[in-house]
């Protein structure tokens, strides 16, 4: 399946194109565009203007896709706080590691290519991912 979102992925989209690669489109396809009305007609949108796949009631698109797949992974709702903040700056959650987080993709959206950022991202996230699922298991920050 086809997927587009707006070019210069930050944390949102980079989150989400890897939540849609390893949890609901493993054959996914990334398309880049600069405007909404450019999205091919065989495409999904998500986190842009006028589309069903993005920011909704307060939440950030990366909570919107775990909502509409019904992705109820604890460790993938802590990214979503993690995501979230990062993205919306609003204090919902307490989620130290947003800052650092966005700083990296923002600065990595400066020296890469749209779908080089979403490479280079996977593997911080499947880093995120199983970090979390340690702790949790722990009850603390793994060694």
């Amino acid at each position: 399946m086809r997927w587009a979102t707006r070019s210069g992925p930050h944390v949102d989209r980079t989150a989400c194109a890897w939540l849609i690669g390893r949890f609901i489109d493993s054959d996914a396809e990334f398309v880049f565009v600069e405007d909404p009305d450019e999205v091919p007609a065989d495409a999904t949108a998500f986190d842009m203007r006028g589309v069903e796949l993005s920011h909704r009631g307060g939440e950030c698109t990366f909570e919107v896709l775990l909502d509409r797949y019904g992705l109820d992974d604890p460790v993938l709702r802590a990214i979503g706080r993690i995501v979230h903040e990062a993205d919306l700056e609003d204090e919902r959650y307490d989620a130290p590691e947003a800052r650092g987080l966005d700083v990296l993709l923002r600065g990595l959206s400066m020296v890469r290519a749209d779908h080089e950022v979403l490479e280079l991202s996977a593997p911080l996230y499947d880093g995120l991912y199983e970090y979390l699922k340690r702790a949790g298991l722990l009850g603390r920050d793994p060694a």
